[in-house]
């Protein structure tokens, strides 16, 4: 949508934000575009944002989260009114501006964290960047990739939204009292096409060797000889043969 075709106020609204977001990304050295890695020039890749649905989900907690904060704090100073009316105004201007700042910041922040959110998928990594005043990068490669899940709650499923939950091999050896954790994982998060990223995922992680994914056989390992009673009897029965050879002799 171009600047014409928008109302007005959202106009003067994206203005001011674009405005605050370059004020933030300069001083906090925060990359404004996606992310890039070093690769073939040939080679396709993908980068993207989570879908839209996934800033309407963190707006619809927001104001659920506000009505009730702010509710009780309204309500708060009705009660505070009526029992010390004085009081009650000397503390109006505090409360005002518990009620609207932090709404405020936190509102901001909402679409700091969206703009802030990054995917890169290439034809031998995945690459995730997310964070502000902590930028958090994490690159896993397809070959270690161990399990893949989609998951949605219902508010998710409500905006059309899912998360992809990429598990790598980096889990540690386990017992029977402590089962083995996974260390390393890989969230995209608020995605619309979570079945076509797996599925893009699983296929590219199958093309790699020694993927880890416990369906292709190991190359050089051969498998302890598995003895059975009847063995077991023949081996006794010509170990008795040479023992009473040994006596004859």
């Amino acid at each position: 949508m171009s600047e014409q075709d928008t109302p007005p106020i959202r106009a003067r609204a994206t203005r001011y934000y674009d405005g605050l977001w370059g004020v933030i990304a300069r001083y906090l050295k925060v990359p404004r575009g996606g992310p890039r890695l070093p690769s073939d020039p040939e080679e396709s890749y993908e980068v993207f944002h989570p879908a839209p649905g996934f800033l309407r989900c963190l707006k619809l907690w927001f104001w659920l989260a506000f009505l009730l904060l702010d509710g009780a704090l309204l309500a708060g100073w009705i009660v505070l009114f009526v029992a010390i009316p004085w009081l009650a105004l000397l503390l109006l201007p505090v409360t005002l501006v518990l009620l609207v700042v932090p709404e405020f910041v936190i509102y901001v922040a909402l679409h700091l964290r969206y703009d802030a959110t990054w995917y890169l998928l290439t034809p031998r990594s995945l690459h995730l960047r997310r964070g502000i005043w902590v930028i958090q990068e994490m690159t896993i490669t397809y070959a270690n990739v161990q399990n893949l899940r989609v998951r949605s709650g219902p508010v998710q499923r409500l905006f059309g939204i899912e998360d992809v939950l990429v598990e790598t091999a980096g889990a540690g050896a386990g017992t029977q009292d402590h089962p083995a954790t996974i260390s390393n994982q890989g969230l995209l998060e608020g995605v619309a096409d979570a079945s076509r990223i797996r599925d893009l995922i699983m296929a590219r992680v199958r093309t790699q060797q020694g993927a880890g994914l416990g369906d292709e056989p190991s190359a050089g390992v051969v498998s302890p000889p598995h003895w059975s009673p009847q063995h077991l009897a023949l081996l006794r029965e010509i170990r008795e043969v040479l023992a009473t050879a040994r006596l004859d002799t």
